[in-house]
């Protein structure tokens, strides 16, 4: 895994919970905030958007990422969810894919609760033998 400073992973457990509080979840009640941090150290965040069609929901994970290529990044190095679970949430598999975009597969990807509990994975632990743009150029 990656090392990650500790004031690092300080900021973006502060930036996913800030992520947390703008959450529209009026649906699910069912908030999550991330914020990841780019490969050139600024940190963007996400939230959850839900919609009554619920199909066209975003999760966090993917509005974060999202938000950072809008800002021009598209390399990262870690990513925090934050929700107020007691249950860490890992990331859906949607958003195990958009992160195997977007990180190295030793980058660390985080789980924060409420309660401060935390669990940590690689993204090739979340997601091995991830489909890959390699994949679309290999015939």
């Amino acid at each position: 895994m990656f090392s990650i400073e500790n004031n690092n992973i300080v900021a973006l457990v502060a930036a996913a919970k800030e992520g947390f509080a703008k959450a529209y979840a009026p649906y699910s009640q069912f908030q999550v905030g991330a914020a990841a941090l780019t490969a050139t150290g600024k940190i963007v965040q996400g939230c959850n958007v839900e919609n009554a069609s619920y199909g066209l929901t975003v999760c966090a994970e993917r509005n974060c990422l999202a938000q950072g290529v809008i800002s021009g990044e598209q390399a990262f190095s870690a990513i925090v969810i934050y929700t107020n679970q007691d249950k860490l949430t890992p990331p859906c598999g949607a958003c195990r894919q958009v992160i195997a975009e977007f990180l190295a597969p030793e980058a660390l990807v985080m789980a924060v609760n409420h309660n401060n509990d935390t669990k940590q994975w690689t993204v090739n632990q979340l997601l091995p033998d991830a489909f890959m743009p390699k994949d679309l150029l290999e015939k």
